[in-house]
């Protein structure tokens, strides 16, 4: 998490860019049969672990991670840097009147000047260029992207020409609903325990049966398979 924030900061002094990405169970397995997913988390600047069985799995491997980093939490710290350092953040994704809840939480919490813009996430991709355009024209130096993945994924490779002038670019998927209150964390005990994914399949059983319980077991033979391979 230091070492993140650290070259986020760095890269704004600098004026550089940065893509960030998280990678959890599921968008391990997703990324075996979509080429576009794939390669546009690998051509990312900083990759962290946002699952914790990504951790383990780096362990069992003998590739060891340091630590797990949340995308939810990483938000949250880089809000705040923003905030210290006179940043502006951009916020796009979710229902209009959810990511409209997250700036008036942030604008609140902090002040108004720290919102360069926002936008729901609900387009056509006919729409995505000029909405690229009106982000890249906002002022700010970080953009947060609460969309669906790959869509997500996909959207920040496809325009990062446009979207060159962010410094920091990162996807952060379903954290406006929690930071708006829609739906709500673990407690920290299973977050340690890495069981965050189940309080949320707990939550929204039908939607999300099929991505952690089938997902996951696809993960854990994906793992064997590497092990196998390298003994």
């Amino acid at each position: 998490m230091k070492q993140t924030i650290e070259r986020v900061d760095n890269a704004i002094v600098q004026n550089k860019q940065l893509h960030h990405v998280v990678v959890n169970a599921g968008k391990m397995v997703a990324m075996q049969k979509d080429p576009q997913l794939r390669e546009s988390v690998n051509s990312s600047d900083i990759i962290n672990a946002d699952g914790q069985a990504v951790v383990w799995a780096s362990k069992f491997l003998g590739k060891p991670l340091e630590e797990r980093v949340a995308g939810i939490d990483l938000m949250h710290n880089l809000v705040t840097l923003a905030y210290k350092k006179n940043y502006k953040i951009f916020l796009l994704g979710a229902k209009e009147e959810v990511v409209g809840n997250v700036a008036k939480i942030y604008a609140k919490k902090y002040n108004r000047d720290l919102i360069a813009g926002y936008r729901n996430g609900y387009f056509t991709r006919e729409q995505e260029p000029e909405i690229a355009r009106q982000i890249a024209a906002s002022g700010a130096q970080m953009l947060f992207v609460a969309i669906t993945s790959p869509i997500k994924e996909n959207f920040l490779y496809n325009h990062r020409e446009i979207l060159k002038e962010i410094n920091f670019v990162m996807g952060v998927g379903g954290s406006f609903d929690v930071v708006a209150g829609v739906t709500k964390r673990a407690p920290l005990w299973m977050q340690n325990a890495g069981l965050e994914w189940f309080y949320r399949f707990a939550q929204e059983p039908k939607r999300m049966w099929k991505r952690y319980l089938v997902g996951n077991s696809k993960f854990i033979y994906l793992v064997l398979k590497e092990k196998l391979k390298g003994a």
